[in-house]
């Protein structure tokens, strides 16, 4: 069996790693000032640099067509199964479009909702990946893109307090300090709240110190990379981290959370 996977541009894979699993990654749609774009035609810090001068934007899910036709193309290409794992439905229409179209498709279609975002959700795509590589079924590969995604530790600052309000996803009390919160699954609070996103790296990285590893940890930032530095040198030290990647906070998440956003992302590697 030849099992190929699809996942969406909230995901925030690097393209190394898509590469590396030749991963089919179906771009988001982010609208700004009233024009659509793919997500992977926006370039991630120009991008921040129209959130900052004030534009507006949304974000909307890929479209069944699209889904359907990366489908189509990976059937023709000769696989046989597809796994394809999604930003949660909590957060998307994408996997009701997946599912939508799944049927129509001459392979079997597995759709996996992780109920999440970001790079939870890369995270869950990269471990179905390796388990695909290392043998594994399709069911048991989708097992364990959920098991990351139930067990997957968040832990960010908000770049842009008033836009993160005005989406509703969070809302976050306005002043001059910056909050630090932390997500595993559904649960989600406030850490706590310091004076620069330096700082904010201490938190973070204090936050990652205290989970038994080993870890896989990825950072990213959506053009915040002085913070993001200081959060990848303080992680670097700690015993319980096992591996250590960055990535790009993309414009389908940073539209929800502001230019400046840093964070971390994390999971035992069992």
């Amino acid at each position: 069996m030849t099992v190929r996977l699809v996942t969406d541009s909230n995901a925030m894979l690097p393209v190394a790693l898509l590469e590396r699993f030749a991963v089919t990654a179906v771009p988001m749609t982010v609208v700004v000032d009233g024009q659509a774009h793919h997500e992977d035609e926006l370039d991630p810090v120009e991008f921040c640099g129209l959130l900052r001068a004030g534009a507006s934007v949304s974000t909307s899910a890929p479209s069944p067509g699209e889904l359907l036709a990366a489908y189509e193309m990976l059937a023709a290409d000769g696989a046989t199964a597809i796994l394809s794992i999604h930003v949660g439905s909590n957060q998307s229409a994408t996997v009701g479009a997946a599912r939508l179209v799944a049927g129509q498709v001459d392979v079997p279609v597995t759709v996996v909702d992780t109920g999440t975002a970001s790079f939870i959700e890369g995270c869950c795509v990269w471990r179905a990946a390796e388990r695909l590589a290392d043998g594994a079924g399709i069911d048991e590969a989708a097992a364990a893109a959920r098991q990351v995604a139930a067990t997957a530790t968040s832990v960010f600052t908000i770049g842009e307090i008033a836009r993160a309000n005005e989406g509703g996803r969070l809302l976050v009390a306005e002043g001059s300090r910056v909050p630090v919160f932390v997500s595993t699954g559904p649960d989600m609070h406030q850490q706590g709240t310091v004076t620069t996103t330096e700082d904010a790296a201490g938190m973070m990285s204090e936050v990652v110190a205290g989970h038994a590893g080993p870890l896989r940890v990825g950072v990213g930032d959506a053009d915040g990379e002085a913070a993001a530095l200081s959060l990848m040198a303080a992680l670097q030290g700690l015993p319980n981290v096992a591996e250590l990647v960055r990535y790009a906070v993309g414009p389908s998440v940073a539209t929800h959370t502001g230019a400046g956003t840093v964070g971390a992302v994390f999971h035992r590697l069992d």
